[in-house]
């Protein structure tokens, strides 16, 4: 398994993803989204794995403006306005190979290990 948890240091979910794996002594590597987003490879890849997108779209994003522009942009335009402003992905995306989750999933990575 190679675990990769997407996430910020103040997210509670992210801090809950984390003790999850650390419980089962898996291994895993922790992107703060603060510091480094996900690359354009890995955006598309989650993107794929979760069934689109609007999929990606947190809607508690702190930003109002700025997510009010995301749901309401063209669907061509979409992904690549996400893509720029990350802050508006709801966290944590957790990956394992081409597999990936967002939020807190605990019954989902139950059938990764």
């Amino acid at each position: 398994m190679n675990i990769q948890i997407f996430g910020t240091k103040k997210d509670f979910d992210s801090k809950k993803a984390e003790r999850y794996f650390k419980e089962r002594n898996i291994k895993f590597q922790f992107i703060d989204m603060k510091e480094k987003g996900l690359s354009q490879g890995e955006f598309q890849s989650v993107c794929q794995a979760v069934g689109g997108v609007e999929k990606l779209i947190d809607e508690k994003c702190k930003d109002k403006d700025l997510l009010a522009l995301v749901q309401y942009i063209a669907d061509e335009q979409k992904a690549e306005k996400i893509f720029e402003n990350q802050k508006v992905i709801k966290l944590p995306i957790v990956r394992n190979g081409k597999k990936a989750t967002i939020g807190y999933q605990p019954d989902v990575w139950k059938g990764w290990e």
